[in-house]
């Protein structure tokens, strides 16, 4: 699905979150320090779309938080074993100084040796959850080195942000996501940890209709919007928001690494037939419910 030279989109941004919508968590947001959004930026340009935000970190929090958005989920993923501890106290110190407004989530390299400590490690650092990206990361969700940080997230009551649908694959991974990921492969951890929160970024994209039937089935399954809703990819299926259970689904945009304008897929959101109620739930208080947020009134 990834290929070089996809389009860029130069379409105008909007300065603030679209009027009309409710109060706005974004649920994934990506961050890194320099030298690492360097090389991916190159990577993006080589074998995907130019990156439209190439900023800092403190620049992309400073950017969407003037904009509007109430609350930023950050996110990170550790590409090869040895640097999940200095990314993790990178991320810790980096939301220091937005207490209250990001949560910052841990990385640890799956299959490595004493990941299961530095996620630990982590978490009594204060950051919120794992996230993890089988794409880069080239794990296997049903290896048992898996089995200890899902229950190593379990005991400390945090939630996984987990990469594990086959979509958007490239060949320039080192490891085929259709071997890796599909939604069947996750149904046994949803049940073997009943009580561990999980989401799955772009809808489970490109299983757009497994994954729907999964959360209707799963307490413990969440999905986020990213990407998936903005028709930059194609998806065979039109996706239907209506048609989701309503308190499973929760907005991300994937910034700063998109092609297109920060606010895409809030205005998709906007045109929407969604009910008032529906709304709410997606663009903030799934995400405060899967990360453990404390909503503010608008």
């Amino acid at each position: 699905m990834l290929r070089p030279n996809m389009p860029s989109v130069g379409d105008s941004e909007g300065a603030a979150v679209p009027v009309g919508l409710p109060p706005v968590i974004d649920a994934h947001v990506h961050i890194f320090p320099r030298n690492i959004f360097s090389a991916i930026w190159k990577w993006f340009d080589k074998n995907a779309w130019h990156i439209r935000y190439q900023m800092t970190s403190s620049e992309i929090f400073d950017f969407l938080l003037s904009h509007g958005i109430k609350h930023i989920v950050a996110l990170q993923y550790a590409h090869k074993p040895g640097i999940a501890t200095e990314l993790n106290r990178y991320m810790a110190e980096t939301c220091e100084a937005y207490r209250g407004q990001v949560m910052g989530m841990a990385t640890v390299f799956p299959g490595e040796e004493d990941a299961e400590e530095r996620l630990q490690e982590a978490f009594d650092l204060g950051l919120g959850g794992l996230k993890l990206h089988a794409h880069v990361q080239c794990f296997d969700m049903n290896d048992d080195y898996m089995n200890r940080l899902y229950a190593c997230c379990r005991k400390n009551g945090k939630p996984i942000v987990m990469h594990v649908s086959r979509e958007p694959k490239s060949s320039a991974y080192s490891c085929d996501p259709y071997v890796l990921c599909a939604a069947e492969k996750l149904e046994p951890v949803l049940k073997d940890f009943p009580d561990l929160k999980i989401c799955v970024p772009h809808l489970g994209f490109d299983e757009i209709s497994a994954y729907r039937d999964l959360i209707e089935k799963y307490d413990n399954l969440w999905l986020d919007t990213t990407m998936a809703i903005t028709d930059y990819f194609p998806i065979e299926e039109k996706i239907d928001l209506c048609r989701y259970r309503s308190d499973r689904i929760m907005y991300g945009s994937d910034f700063p690494n998109i092609p297109y304008p920060w606010d895409t897929e809030l205005n998709e959101l906007k045109a929407t037939q969604i009910p008032e109620d529906t709304l709410e739930k997606i663009c903030c208080r799934n995400a405060a419910d899967f990360f453990g947020l404390a909503l503010q009134a608008p």
